[in-house]
């Protein structure tokens, strides 16, 4: 039988979970906690390999496997008793240096060495680099997300490319588009936004209490480590912030969330522009066996994914502002302010990754509808007013903006007055003929052909 867990109170652990599942483990504390772990451990491992760090012999390859088995191994049970140490040091990173010391003590060869452990290190140089690798984690993740669905949308442009609709600018019958169209618009803009989140450095700094590598330079005097920290970062795919204070300032945190919040405003235009296709019948919705679309009204498929969407897009667009906001000001050297904030940090992934599932099961369930499009385009002949009148001014026709508008500004226009209007122009028959062959369905210009591009 299935499980619920219906103790929680935040909808990414409860009702959505299942669409977040990996970025809940990325930011879960346990996830922070091992990574805190992996961080120390590494710093260690890297102090060994300092030619002129005398006091640390270089670890062998036997003792940095063992090094890392701590990490790569962490379970639960370690989790639970780094917190547990947690709860006498009133202090998390604190007591994730007393686990790894404790856990080396097997090592006889390694544990005499145990002060090295956090040696020159402030506890927000293992945590910014912790989030720095958390975030990176997310952010692949929502690349995988966010490229599905370009690729989705990007193939219904192209199965939809020849299929001309009527366009609405201001909810107002339009110079008609096809339905692909008007999705390669949303895969173009996603496509360069995703190109952009992907560049972003994801930074971090490793320089101790007050960003000046005090503590560095008077143990070690000898050591260049400006450049050996960029190296020891490097080793763990993140680029050096070179100028900081005791934390590293969030600015790339707050260009992912401000790059997030562009494709997830992208999105929420989609997931309107689809939602007003389904309401005018533009798209019908598979009928899934077993789903309910009203309590009261039994014939109704509303386009709850879009809905779901747009809401779960707007949840993260917020946190993001947020984030963007708050965590790039810290008073003088520091506060901490940004600690508690950032523990929310994974919120905005997973109410994104919960649209962009969303999206893509919406997508899944939409049928064209063929016969409601031609009807409402073939009922739109007043469109032909803009051709038109542009042929007539052409040809130097005075007024001709004002004569076609005095036919057919909130008129109901047909092909006959359309024709008629043609008919009485004094343009050459070449033209005439031109006009006259022209229809809404045939007035898309490059759409077909700006799909393909």
């Amino acid at each position: 039988m299935k499980k619920y867990n219906l103790d929680v109170s935040a909808p990414t652990d409860g009702r959505y979970k299942n669409l977040c599942s990996d970025i809940n483990e990325i930011f879960s504390e346990h996830n922070l906690i091992k990574t805190r772990v992996q961080v120390e451990i590494e710093w260690f491992i890297f102090l060994s390999k300092l030619k002129n760090l005398k006091s640390l012999p270089n670890f062998t390859n036997n003792q940095v496997s063992f090094l890392r088995s701590i990490y790569l191994n962490f379970n639960y049970t370690d989790s639970a008793k780094v917190k547990k140490i947690e709860d006498v040091t009133k202090h998390d990173v604190k007591a994730v240096e007393y686990f790894i010391k404790d856990k080396i003590k097997s090592n006889k060869s390694i544990y005499k060495y145990k002060e090295h452990i956090h040696i020159c290190c402030t506890s927000e140089d293992i945590n910014n680099v912790a989030y720095a690798l958390m975030i990176k984690s997310a952010r692949d993740s929502m690349l995988i997300e966010t490229d599905k669905l370009q690729k989705k949308i990007k193939s219904l442009g192209k199965k939809y490319k020849k299929i001309p609709i009527l366009s609405h600018t201001h909810g107002q019958p339009a110079s008609p588009s096809t339905m692909g169209k008007e999705l390669i618009n949303f895969q173009k803009r996603l496509s360069s936004q995703i190109h952009d989140l992907k560049n972003i450095k994801i930074q971090g700094k490793f320089n101790g209490a007050t960003g000046n590598y005090s503590a560095h330079s008077v143990t070690y005097p000898n050591i260049d480590w400006p450049k050996s920290i960029r190296r020891y970062l490097s080793n763990l795919k993140i680029d050096i912030n070179s100028h900081t204070t005791q934390i590293e300032p969030h600015d790339y945190i707050a260009d992912i969330c401000n790059k997030i919040n562009h494709i997830n405003s992208i999105l929420i235009g989609f997931s309107q522009d689809i939602w007003s296709y389904i309401s005018k019948n533009y798209f019908t919705q598979k009928n899934i066996t077993g789903e309910i679309g009203s309590s009261t009204m039994p014939h109704k498929i509303n386009p709850i994914n879009f809905e779901n969407a747009e809401g779960n897009l707007g949840m993260s667009n917020a946190l993001n502002h947020f984030f963007s906001n708050k965590l790039t000001i810290s008073r003088l050297q520091r506060d901490l302010s940004d600690s508690t904030v950032l523990r929310n940090i994974g919120l905005t992934f997973s109410y994104s990754i919960i649209a962009y599932k969303n999206i893509l099961i919406g997508l899944d369930k939409l049928q064209i509808n063929k016969d409601k499009i031609n009807s409402d385009i073939n009922d739109s002949w007043e469109i032909l007013a803009e051709p038109i009148q542009m042929v007539a001014r052409k040809y130097h026709i005075s007024d001709s903006y004002e004569y076609l508008k005095k036919h057919t500004r909130g008129k109901k226009v047909n092909k006959e007055v359309i024709h008629k209007i043609i008919q009485e122009l004094q343009i050459p028959e070449s033209e005439k003929h031109c006009l006259l062959e022209l229809t809404p369905k045939k007035y898309i210009g490059y759409a077909t052909k700006l799909c393909d591009e």
